[in-house]
């Protein structure tokens, strides 16, 4: 449930990374079934962290916070398909972290038992989502915000760390591709605006950790990407 795909745009193996600047820290890690991209966020200096698409492996993902001694204050979603969601309960259950997702995406966490059937995955019951995600709303923690970014999904979000030049783009931009539109809420023109008018007017040497696979630039996927170019 991840890209557009061409016959120029080979799909590479998800890959964990690191990225440390001060006492900001992200540690991205392919997670679940699906191979989803789950990313912890933290602050060292104030113990607070953020867990971004929890879509497998909650025994992995609480590990490597008690590793870091963070302490988890939100558990955000870029958007609603089952890869990208079916640890959030038991995040919250370990950690009293509450959850957050766009409303556009409300249809497609309420269906999760029915996503789980259709891809042959074990089925999970989530709890309803705490708050809603809205529009260029501060996260808490890092100095994040949230950028609607719809079009995979109709509410499809990414999160901006501007100080750290850092971008989690969900399944909206992979390294030369875009997030497939052809599951139900998705629409092309939507995510190549998303896209050409949001993400592509962040800094060029923005790194931009995708969905799935591999990270990328902002900068490399202005000029190369096969589906959206600025």
């Amino acid at each position: 449930m991840s890209q557009q795909t061409n016959g120029n745009t080979p799909y590479s193996d998800p890959q964990s990374s690191t990225t440390e600047q001060s006492n900001f820290i992200i540690r991205t890690f392919p997670v679940g079934p699906l191979q989803c991209n789950c990313s912890v966020i933290g602050d060292r200096l104030s113990g607070r962290a953020l867990v971004v698409d929890p879509g497998g492996d909650a025994d992995k993902i609480l590990a490597l916070l008690n590793e870091l001694n963070l302490k988890v204050v939100a558990i955000i979603h870029t958007h609603a398909h089952l890869d990208h969601i079916l640890a959030a309960g038991e995040i919250k259950k370990a950690t009293a972290a509450p959850i957050y997702l766009h409303k556009g995406d409300q249809f497609l966490w309420d269906i999760v038992e029915e996503q789980c059937a259709m891809f042959g995955v074990p089925t999970v019951s989530l709890p309803e989502p705490d708050h809603y995600i809205n529009d260029d709303q501060a996260l808490d923690c890092c100095g994040g915000v949230a950028i609607h970014t719809p079009g995979h999904t109709p509410g499809s979000v990414s999160f901006w760390f501007d100080e750290y030049k850092t971008l989690i783009a969900g399944d909206t931009l992979f390294q030369g591709s875009i997030g497939r539109t052809d599951l139900p809420g998705g629409n092309f023109d939507e995510i190549k605006q998303s896209i050409s008018e949001r993400l592509y007017s962040l800094s060029e040497d923005a790194v931009v950790i995708t969905g799935h696979g591999p990270s990328t630039t902002i900068g490399v996927e202005k000029q190369s990407n096969s589906f959206v170019r600025a």
